[in-house]
């Protein structure tokens, strides 16, 4: 059935659809299956998202019709359909009027990403208007709160030195508690890694009170503070507090130390608002493990990465892993730089949309994957600033000195970069920074061709 009738508005003019106010509006990626027409294809897909049936019913009345989504602009050669939904049809809570990720993925990624005549479509951007951005949580804390807590300036702190305790699964509690405390005395940051959490090897009870016992060891010792990002996700939203509750009771006087990890792609929205919601001065770490499997370019449905990022701010994450931007081994390419821009600029521009921020606060960029102190300083290049959190794992325990050699390695990194500094040059008085040169040579190779001369060692 053609539907075009109804759902498509092909002279709605977007610029006048974003100053109205009224409408949020999504860019898709949609290919129609062989011989379906393109405009009734991108019409049943906003039925489908929206008041749409495969049949006329007898329920629709004039109201329905005025909610409808509708297909504003399509550019078949380019594959390009963009939608418009009516603030009115996204649910809003009962218990205080808020709107709800759930339901905007409801419908613009719901049941229409398995509809019969779609070959693919894929979300690449969203734009919400000022009055529905209200009505989301936004972020409570990000990188300043830990600046604040580290005692560094609250404007352009610098990267956190972190790291994630490898192996990811099979210590138990002392051998990790250990491993934390080793990288401490050179490193700001630890955090669990994403599968780490009640083991009947490693009880999560057990592992929180000692790692909790070497952060302070770790601060006495150097006279640093320092952070941990201990891993609450769960199905359940009591399992959550249960976790987030006894880890801030364990911590003490030192809660602002801790973050909150939620696995926020496989535990969903649900467990990154319960956290934001119920610990709302505690940064929200948004881990994604899982999202692959639908932002990653090889998979042609879902969403990309930047919508991803752009949810993850909306719903309130503190930080948000943005991949290494091909500086690392994780999928990724420079110009994802703008992943990190959608999480921490008042103003930014998508692949098809300007989003203003309107004073929600900024979250903060999370890199791991593959990172050491030699690759770090391309990567700030690309992005323009070191503002992140990063977290190393091989980075810093495979490091010939070990985890405190490897923490200090990568806080040099940063300095030399802001020094304008090569990395051997600096190498020359900073000897972490030299251990990780000798560690990492086919980097130190691919990246500073001549490092050996530099630093007298012969080939």
């Amino acid at each position: 059935m053609d539907q075009s009738n109804r759902y498509a508005r092909l002279d709605l003019n977007e610029s006048d659809l974003i100053a109205g106010g009224k409408h949020v509006l999504c860019a898709y990626v949609m290919k129609p299956k062989e011989r379906h027409d393109y405009l009734a294809s991108a019409a049943h897909f906003a039925a489908e998202s929206s008041t749409g049936t495969n049949v006329e019913v007898g329920t629709t009345d004039d109201f329905t019709r005025g909610v409808d989504a509708l297909v504003y602009e399509i550019d078949e050669a380019q594959e390009i359909m963009k939608i418009a939904y009516p603030v009115e049809l996204f649910d809003r809570n009962i218990t205080d009027g808020k709107a709800m990720v759930a339901s905007f993925l409801t419908l613009a990624i719901g049941n229409n990403q398995g509809m019969g005549d779609i070959e693919y479509a894929k979300m690449h951007d969203f734009y919400f208007p000022k009055d529905f951005l209200a009505l989301f949580d936004g972020p409570n804390r990000n990188i300043v709160d830990m600046w604040r807590v580290l005692g560094r300036p609250l404007v352009d702190g610098g990267m956190i030195v972190g790291t994630i305790i490898k192996p990811k699964l099979g210590l138990r509690p002392a051998p990790f508690a250990s491993a934390c405390y080793e990288f401490w005395l050179g490193g700001d940051f630890i955090k669990n890694d994403e599968p780490q959490g009640n083991q009947v090897y490693a009880p999560f009870k057990e592992t929180i009170n000692l790692v909790a016992d070497a952060m302070r060891r770790a601060q006495d010792e150097t006279g640093e503070a320092k952070l941990f990002s201990a891993n609450i996700t769960a199905d359940d939203p009591f399992e959550i507090i249960a976790r987030g509750e006894f880890i801030l009771e364990t911590f003490g006087k030192e809660a602002d130390h801790v973050a909150f990890l939620v696995d926020g792609y496989v535990a969903g929205g649900t467990a990154v608002t319960t956290a934001r919601r119920k610990f709302p001065n505690t940064f929200i770490h948004y881990h994604r493990a899982g999202h692959g499997a639908v932002t990653s370019p090889q998979s042609m449905r879902g969403y990309t990465s930047y919508v991803h990022c752009k949810l993850a701010r909306i719903i309130g994450a503190s930080g948000m892993h943005v991949g290494t931007m091909s500086y690392g081994k994780m999928e990724g390419e420079r110009k994802d730089r703008n992943l990190a821009y959608v999480l921490e600029r008042d103003s930014t521009d998508g692949p098809f949309f300007h989003q203003e921020w309107y004073g929600m606060k900024a979250a903060t960029s999370i890199i791991s994957g593959g990172m050491n102190a030699l690759r770090l300083p391309g990567f700030f290049e690309n992005l323009g600033h070191s503002n992140v959190i990063q977290t190393s794992g091989g980075g810093a325990f495979g490091h010939k000195g070990g985890g405190t050699a490897g923490a200090f390695s990568l806080r040099q990194a940063e300095e030399a970069w802001k020094a304008g500094v090569s990395l051997p040059e600096y190498a020359l008085t900073h000897a972490e920074l030299r251990g990780a040169l000798e560690t990492f040579q086919s980097d130190a190779d691919l990246l500073f061709p001549g490092w050996r001369t530099v630093l007298g060692i012969e080939e």
